[in-house]
């Protein structure tokens, strides 16, 4: 296909023996119990900014994933307005390089909002690796939008490509992420 190569975004790595890791470890032990509830809890005595990082960049990453093998059906033509069906259009602003908020088709605007997500995530003013090094007071703010940006890529894979997602048999798959994800932002 012709897709953007920048469309899928390379996984966000957690250091291995972080504090992250440690979190995102408990994060995998309870969501294999099944148990979504379960698996979005604040483990006590954790910090609740440490526990949104980790779960926002888990999600940023499942949800690069599930889009990742659907791009082939998500192209300018199939999808050329960034859309979950006719009552939600969904126009791009980073803030920063488009002000003004833009009317593109979905690949753009996925490829837009995944660079845009990436960028947050490896900025370490917002989203710190190194242990002491304190969260900003925005974070919260930050966390949301980002997360209510990337349900935009859950939705316009629903709603418009879950016949691909059937064939290529990864509901399961694509309907637990969700669900764990609504969960979690709740």
């Amino acid at each position: 296909g012709s897709r953007s190569s920048k469309t899928f975004k390379p996984k966000k790595n957690i250091p291995e023996g972080s504090h992250q890791y440690e979190l995102l470890k408990h994060a995998e032990a309870t969501l294999g119990s099944g148990n979504l509830r379960q698996a979005v809890m604040l483990p006590e005595g954790e910090d609740l900014n440490e526990w949104i990082a980790v779960n926002t960049v888990d999600f940023f990453n499942q949800i690069n994933m599930l889009y990742g093998t659907i791009t082939e059906f998500c192209t300018e033509s199939s999808c050329p307005v960034m859309s979950a069906g006719p009552r939600y259009e969904y126009h791009w602003a980073d803030g920063t390089n488009i002000k003004k908020p833009i009317k593109c088709s979905a690949p753009k605007y996925i490829d837009y909002l995944m660079t845009w997500v990436q960028d947050q995530l490896d900025d370490e003013t917002l989203f710190p690796s190194k242990i002491g090094v304190p969260f900003p007071k925005n974070f919260m703010s930050v966390a949301k939008t980002i997360l209510k940006r990337l349900f935009r890529v859950y939705a316009h894979i629903y709603h418009q490509h879950f016949d691909s997602v059937m064939r290529l048999q990864e509901e399961a798959h694509l309907n637990t992420s969700f669900k764990h994800f609504i969960f979690f932002v709740q």
